[in-house]
């Protein structure tokens, strides 16, 4: 990895020759970039303006997204920023991505960018426009001597470019915080994305007025619409080709380790899309009584299962979320099949209470109630059924709620206020989760010795519609012959 270009000067002797070797030269770049280099660089590159580019596909929809946010806050200055780089380590950067409420209300995925919605003049409405980083500067030899530059980092869309594709006028956002300082009148700010933008608003925010925003636009993508659902679906549909990867190299995890599975997955979502939407989770043997193992690096053993919960991101970053519990070896044993046919049964009650007009809870509590008549039923629990439901019983083997809001975030939705989620109704356009589990962990002495170190989830993507439902991932099979027959089939092919 290339660092970026550095004064390759002796030692300084004296103060003053330590002064004059940090100064700039007069061609005003860094010591050691002669002025024939720094003039040599500024020409001979051709025009790589791009013309008439074609609008992004969603941008109908971000500008009723925008639109429907300016009814929400009239009279008040909204700021949206996308949020910039994160250090990993050192001189090194996590990948970016783009804020969620940023990429919702644009589109557009580019670090350092900030959205503002500045009321109109004494007539309702905002007008919108999207900040964002130029190209960069020939002039000052920005473009090839620093970190960020294009020859470094890659072509950016000028702020030409970005119009045409957004819809939105854009402006150099270096110059937003001077703005933002002498602006005037109410805002409200996207917090924990920008700190240069929330201290050039330090003064003009509240905490209480920024969430009321944040909340908005969590609630706000509650219903999708249907580019969105078309992503989702582009998302599972991607995802459902990744786990048939997975499943033609389980031989090859068998000689490794859970890391195989990850990177075979992650070849998928790379290909087919910007990224896994989530850390995939490999979890293979007792690993899966682990809600969230993601280290990945335990063995791969015939005879154990496979525990594969995984989500490829689109381009646009809507991510899907699945789950499969598979046998190793193709075929589940006689007490595998027996509890994951409980966790089935369990799903299936879950997926059919997805209604429009439903409880958002019904989902959940059909679900847990097919699993504590089950553990009652093996003797792991004293009945009756509804004492154990009310007590939470079943709880220490099903552990987490059966689902969540799915979209640009894989647990999307998630500040939005209690009634409008958990205690809410289900609409259609609505997309969710349903994702039941058992999970025995390998030191449980309350249950048989053979149960212990068995974890089993099950997890479609559901979308609500006017008459139901309809499940976004069922290329995948769920029954437990089917998924056997499935593995079979692709191992031969």
């Amino acid at each position: 990895m290339a660092e970026e270009l550095t004064p390759e000067t002796p030692e300084p002797e004296t103060p003053e020759a330590e002064e004059a070797a940090i100064k700039p030269r007069k061609n005003g770049l860094y010591p050691g970039v002669s002025d024939e280099l720094a003039e040599n660089m500024k020409s001979g590159w051709a025009d790589t303006e791009l013309h008439g580019l074609e609008p992004i596909p969603q941008a109908s929809e971000t500008a009723a997204r925008r639109a429907a946010l300016s009814a929400r806050f009239p009279g008040e200055r909204l700021v949206i920023p996308a949020g910039n780089l994160k250090t990993r380590s050192n001189d090194t950067e996590y990948a970016f991505r783009a804020s969620t409420e940023y990429t919702y209300l644009t589109g557009d995925q580019t670090q350092d960018g900030v959205l503002v919605l500045e009321p109109k003049a004494g007539q309702d409405g905002h007008d919108a426009t999207v900040y964002l980083l130029p190209r960069s500067n020939r002039e000052n030899g920005e473009f090839w001597l620093h970190g960020q530059g294009e020859l470094w980092v890659g072509r950016r869309h000028s702020l030409t470019e970005a119009e045409q594709l957004l819809g939105i006028p854009a402006k150099d956002v270096r110059e937003l915080p001077a703005a933002l300082k002498d602006a005037t009148g109410p805002v409200r700010n996207v917090r924990g994305h920008d700190a240069g933008i929330e201290a050039a608003l330090t003064d003009k925010v509240t905490a209480e007025r920024d969430e009321e925003l944040r909340v908005h636009l969590s609630e706000a993508r509650a219903v999708k619409d249907a580019f969105e659902i078309g992503e989702l679906q582009k998302a599972v549909d991607s995802t459902v080709r990744g786990f048939e990867d997975v499943v033609k190299i389980l031989d090859k995890a068998e000689a490794t380790s859970e890391r195989y599975i990850e990177g075979t997955f992650f070849l998928r979502a790379r290909v087919e899309g910007n990224d896994i939407g989530y850390g995939s989770i490999c979890a293979a043997g007792p690993h899966a009584t682990t809600l969230h193992w993601v280290r990945n690096d335990g063995d791969v053993r015939s005879g154990d299962l496979l525990l594969l919960d995984a989500g490829v991101e689109t381009h646009t970053l809507y991510t899907a979320d699945v789950t499969r519990t598979l046998p190793i070896n193709g075929r589940y044993s006689e007490l595998q099949r027996k509890i994951y046919d409980a966790v089935y049964e369990s799903q299936e009650a879950g997926i059919a209470a997805v209604q429009p007009g439903a409880k958002y809870r019904d989902f959940h509590d059909a679900s847990q109630r097919v699993l504590a008549e089950k553990l009652v039923e093996w003797g792991l629990l004293e009945g009756p059924v509804e004492k154990v439901l009310e007590l939470g019983l079943q709880r220490r083997w099903t552990l987490h709620g059966t689902g969540h809001m799915l979209g640009l975030d894989v647990h999307d939705c998630a500040a939005a206020r209690r009634e409008a989620y958990a205690d809410g109704t289900l609409e259609p356009g609505m997309c969710l989760t349903v994702e039941p589990g058992l999970y025995f962990q390998a030191d449980d002495l309350t249950v048989p010795e053979e149960y212990r170190g068995i974890g089993v989830r099950i997890e479609d993507d559901i979308l609500v519609t006017e008459d139901g439902n309809r499940n976004l991932s069922a290329a995948l099979p769920r029954r437990a012959d089917e998924v056997e027959a499935w593995m079979a089939a692709l191992k031969q092919a």
